[in-house]
């Protein structure tokens, strides 16, 4: 008979809450025992304690096996290579095929040796060894994958029955018994079937002496890890390092290990250490006198088993390990998961498979200093650490196999793939091995496994490929390879940046903040490198501002290496980008566009100009040797005013004009007062044209501009005088006159003040009108210029301004009339009329008649006089006394028509309807005032023909 059982927790579909237990209904406990006996399996089931309904299933043949895959999966095994899958819902069995065996080698190998090597053997012993072998199937997976061992080999199967892993556990010969230690498979090899490691049979025997033996010559214990699918262990018997040293009955002797038989005692059915094994003696004289020892193999504790995997580098092996376990068994399960996954993706970095390491990296939040630190100088800089330190970098132990050669290079920048030691479990298994023997009551003593070469781990190493040292294909695989890694190494950058700028601006730092705050290079290697592990919103402004820093300046040397085009674009976006990293080698490639553009970025202005300088002495045309600064002091805020002044003079130096333009675009809004006060000290007639452009451009108001512009054509006016420069002055004082008359925003008062009193009689004449003294400035014109036109054209601009009779042009014909006797002037009787002709309207008739000289004829002066006729005042005058003249007309009228009445009596009857008109409503009728009824009104004036 055979037997398996299974117990696990199963929901109803029927739940009295369906919000409880996530929707999966009610929890219950089911118990299933699976008795297999002959040609026959009976199935058991328990719900909660309760027994359920026994079922039955006739076979073809009597199961020797019964193992439960999944709750409701069961693996029959008739032989050790006929087995079928039995599904319990429907009670229906799927035949499992086994793959072929592989071809036979032509050794003289273990494959021939096994069960049959004992044949023949006699006394008690031959009971069992003769008969079949029992078929081997054990659960490996909660997830109902098993595996089905036939001879040498081991196959995986899932739980539909179909193979689940491409390969499958090969042991070195077929095992006499097996049995399943989660996650290890271990198996009892026949003597003569693993060869002896190479310590062992190196050397040559003594002349005359026989061979050394190249196998072990005892059965061993090969233990092989159902996850890495490799022989992790080799025990050979016996399993203790000093076998007098154990406990035997009095007057016993030892066999000797050659003849000694090994089996499995039991196997515990959670598949948990320890695993008991016993060694009997095959000769039966010996076996009686002996007795059976049995052996306990207590596995190592986990953690343990997982730092020699570790130590030994097979940080896949660990991983998978891990994910075996929960944390009752690990408490820091995950802490050490994170970390072998981070040794893990350097491993893998190493061997070329650089977007699988990123994608770790990201997912570990791993410090970008660790991850930049796995290039070359060309992109890491001073982070840039040697290939046989990256595991101590990650917090791990290099494996004693791997290389420490002089080959510091990463793989992308020396182009070659080193394989990394792959030692899968070195002695992990078996902490001790305890032997028992049971002799009435003897005690049970306790020994450690041998820990000498022979039961050390089969160790498996993968020596490193130079792929890029022959031959141009390896040049073009090592560049192809460099520039994969870079290209993957932007992926994690890309991640990163966006995540670590914008933590930094919940914390109010940006970019733009940069110049302020501490660079890169204060902070040395060891300080960066040990900067944790941690998602961004958990880390503090410090540690993110030197992640931000180390990510842009990394991302700007990869695009330097393999996206050259895109440098210019990152300069200017705002960036954390350590200036002093790029520089030199944007310098080298000659990149100085960009390098501008992040001397910009960076606020670093005095770098930038210096640059701008230093290239223009490759230019002849002066005009093109300051366009470049020019156009960047354009640009820079007024917070950089001293600055853009300080470097404006050597713009000025070469192109006055460009210079001005500095100040006149309309990018930037410079102070004007500033501005102004710069270029007066540099250059007049620059400043007088600013001053002009702001007035004209800017709609510029202010006195103190206005009063400015004035003072600087007065000063250069002067200047030209001065150097008897008569065109310099003519354009000069032309635009000081027509300033003076055609803005209104100067002091008029200041600027009078600063005119001499011998010349510029165009300026004080147009200053007195604006102060209000008319007399004076129409003086200036009429006895200092001569210049009559002037004269009327003021007085014209004035009347316009203020229309009064009594006004200017009064006063201008007193000085024509009437003038200054101080003065030596003569009376201009010939003006005076000709103004009088033209503008009489403008004149008070009375006041000019009175200034007109008596010998005056009236023919001079009719046309004078005829419109002091026709002027507003007489009109007014004449218009008023028409009209009062039509009231008084009006009035009498109306009092005539109010003077007429109608009498009504008792007696008076309408003349249309012939009734009396009593206190009715009435119509009288014009013209003889005939009284009817209103409502008789019409018809009494048709009848009138009214």
């Amino acid at each position: 008979m055979s037997f398996g059982i299974d117990t696990s927790i199963q929901y109803s579909n029927e739940a009295s809450d369906p919000a409880s237990n996530a929707g999966q209904g009610v929890p219950s406990v089911v118990t299933r025992l699976a008795v297999g006996c002959k040609r026959k399996i009976v199935i058991y089931t328990w719900k909660d304690g309760e027994a359920q309904e026994v079922k039955e299933l006739n076979l073809p043949h009597s199961p020797r096996s019964v193992v439960f895959s999944t709750s409701t999966t069961l693996v029959l095994s008739y032989t050790h290579t006929d087995h079928v899958l039995l599904k319990l819902p429907m009670m229906s069995t799927t035949e499992i095929a086994l793959p072929a065996p592989p071809p036979a080698s032509g050794s003289t190998g273990i494959s021939a040796m096994g069960m049959g090597a004992f044949s023949g053997l006699g006394g008690y012993m031959t009971l069992g060894l003769g008969a079949k072998a029992k078929p081997a199937v054990y659960k490996v997976n909660d997830d109902g994958e098993f595996v089905v061992l036939k001879d040498a080999l081991s196959t995986f199967f899932a739980s539909e029955g179909h193979i689940s892993r491409s390969g499958g556990l090969e042991w070195s010969g077929p095992p006499d018994e097996t049995a399943f230690v989660k996650p290890y498979m271990l198996s009892i090899i026949p003597p003569e079937s693993i060869p002896l490691p190479s310590s062992k049979t190196s050397g040559s025997p003594p002349s005359g002496a026989p061979a050394a033996p190249t196998t072990y010559q005892t059965p061993c214990i090969q233990i092989a890890s159902t996850l890495s699918l490799s022989t992790t262990q080799i025990v050979p018997y016996p399993f203790s390092e000093d076998p007098s040293s154990l406990q035997k009955p009095a007057g016993t002797t030892t066999s000797p290990p050659s003849a000694t038989s090994v089996r499995v005692l039991s196997a515990s059915p959670s598949a948990k250490s320890p695993l008991f094994a016993t060694s009997t003696p095959v000769d039966r004289t010996a076996a009686a006198a002996e007795g059976t020892t049995v052996w306990a193999f207590t596995m190592a504790g986990w953690g343990e088993q997982i730092d020699e995997l570790v130590d030994a580098g097979s940080y896949a092996d660990a991983l998978a390990l891990l994910d075996t376990l929960d944390t009752t068994a690990l408490p820091d399960k995950e802490q050490r998961k994170a970390h072998i996954r981070g040794l893990h993706a350097v491993s893998v970095f190493s061997e070329g498979k650089y977007m699988e390491a990123i994608k770790t990296f990201i997912d570990l939040d791993i410090n970008p200093a660790k991850v930049v630190a796995l290039y070359p100088e060309t992109i890491a800089g001073r982070l840039s650490v040697p290939r046989h330190k990256w595991i101590e970098l990650y917090g791990g132990k290099p494996p004693k196999s791997a290389s420490t050669d002089s080959d510091d290079k990463p793989p992308a920048a020396a182009g070659s793939t080193e394989g990394s030691t792959t030692n899968k479990i070195a002695g992990q298994l078996l902490a001790a091995v305890d032997a028992v023997v049971p002799a009435l009551g003897d005690a049970i003593p306790s020994l450690s496994s041998s820990k000498d070469d022979d039961t050390r781990s089969i160790r498996s190493t993968t020596v490193g490929i130079n792929t890029g040292s022959v031959g141009p294909k390896g040049k073009d695989k090592t560049k192809d390879d460099y520039q994969r890694s870079i290209e993957n190494l932007l992926v994690y950058l890309g991640d990163r940046r966006p995540k670590f700028s914008g933590a930094l601006q919940t914390f109010g730092i940006t970019p733009a903040k940069a110049p302020e705050l501490p660079n890169l290079s204060e902070t040395s290697v060891d300080e960066l490198f040990a900067l944790p592990n941690q998602p961004p919103p958990s880390l503090i402004p410090e540690q993110l501002l030197r992640y931000a820093q180390i990510v842009d300046t990394a991302l700007f040397k990869s695009y330097l290496v393999i996206r050259p085009s895109l440098v210019g674009s990152l300069c200017r976006l705002d960036n954390w980008c350590e200036v002093a990293e790029v520089e030199e080698v944007l310098k080298e490639r000659k990149k100085f566009s960009e390098l501008i553009d992040l001397y910009k970025t960076k606020k670093m202005h005095e770098k930038a100009l210096s640059l701008l300088k230093d290239l223009s002495e490759d230019e002849d045309d002066p005009r093109e040797k300051v366009d470049p600064t020019a156009l960047y002091l354009q640009r820079l805020n007024v917070q950089y005013l001293p600055l853009i002044f300080n470097w404006t003079n050597w713009v000025l130096e070469l192109s006055p004009e460009r210079a001005l333009k500095i100040f006149t675009s309309d990018e930037v809004d410079f102070p004007t007062k500033d501005v102004a006060t710069y270029l007066a000290g540099r250059d007049l007639t620059l400043c007088a044209r600013y001053v002009e452009y702001l007035m004209e451009e800017k709609h510029e108001e202010s006195a103190l501009f206005h009063n400015w512009l004035a003072e600087i054509y007065l000063d250069l006016t002067t200047e030209a005088i001065n150097h008897n420069d008569t065109t310099a002055q003519q354009e000069v004082y032309g635009r000081l006159l027509r300033f003076l008359d055609s803005s209104t925003h100067y002091e008029a008062d200041r600027i009078f003040a600063r005119l001499p009193s011998d010349r510029f009689f165009e300026a004080r004449a147009i200053l007195l009108g604006r102060l209000g003294k008319h007399e004076a400035a129409l003086d200036i014109y009429v006895n200092r210029l001569n210049d009559y036109s002037a004269a009327e054209n003021y007085c014209k601009r004035v009347y316009q301004a203020e229309p009064d009779p009594k006004g200017v042009f009064l006063i201008l014909l007193r000085i024509y009339l009437r003038p200054s006797i101080v003065g030596g002037q003569t009376a201009s009787l010939a003006q005076a009329l000709d103004l009088i002709s033209r503008h009489s309207p403008r004149l008070d008739s009375a006041e000019a008649l009175q200034l007109l000289p008596p010998l005056v004829n009236a023919s001079d002066v009719r046309n004078f006089l005829y419109e002091a006729l026709k002027t507003p005042k007489v009109d007014t005058r004449i218009s008023r006394e028409l009209w009062k003249a039509r009231e008084h007309q009006v009035d009498r009228k109306l009092m005539l028509l109010q003077s007429k009445r109608v009498k009504i009596t008792d007696t008076r009857i309408c003349p249309q309807c012939l009734k009396r008109l009593g206190n009715s409503v009435i119509a009288v009728h014009a013209p003889r005032g005939e009284v009817t009824h209103y409502q008789c009104r019409d018809a009494f004036v048709k009848r009138n023909g009214q």
